[in-house]
């Protein structure tokens, strides 16, 4: 039952439930909310409202983000999320810079690989499962050095 665009109140009571339930980049509010509104602009009002009153911040998005994937994931998966999710390039390079990919990569191997391996095509397996995950080949190559 679809009775129209919310109103300005509707439209930011619904914003505000999105953010309660976790933080949205401004890409993600303005699609989620777009559908509800009477037009593109009155959703970039309420956007830069939310922004003003400190409601809504990709930088904050982006460190959550950033800091949930980085548990299992490299930098350049997590630079690529945060970019597809709407997040500057400039603050997805700076928040994916943050982490240490050559503790991650080893705490990920040891755990999915306890044992360890000499066979070429056991490092194969190893350096690919990596480059899966978005670690770079100078982290992959240290770390398969480092655990042969």
């Amino acid at each position: 039952m679809d009775e129209g665009p919310d109103t300005p109140e509707q439209l930011k009571a619904r914003a505000l439930r999105h953010l309660v339930r976790r933080e949205h980049s401004r890409a993600e509010l303005a699609r989620k909310l777009a559908p509800h509104a009477e037009s593109t602009q009155a959703v970039e009002v309420l956007l830069d409202l939310l922004l003003s009153r400190k409601q809504q911040s990709d930088e904050r998005f982006a460190a959550e983000r950033a800091r949930v994937l980085s548990r299992k994931y490299g930098s350049a998966r997590v630079r690529h999320d945060l970019k597809s999710k709407g997040v500057s390039d400039e603050l997805a390079e700076r928040i994916a810079s943050q982490s240490d990919d050559l503790a991650k990569a080893r705490a990920i191997l040891d755990k999915k690989f306890p044992s360890k391996s000499e066979r070429r095509e056991e490092l194969a397996r190893r350096a690919r499962f990596l480059q899966g995950r978005g670690f770079s080949y100078d982290v992959i190559s240290r770390v398969l050095k480092d655990a042969g």
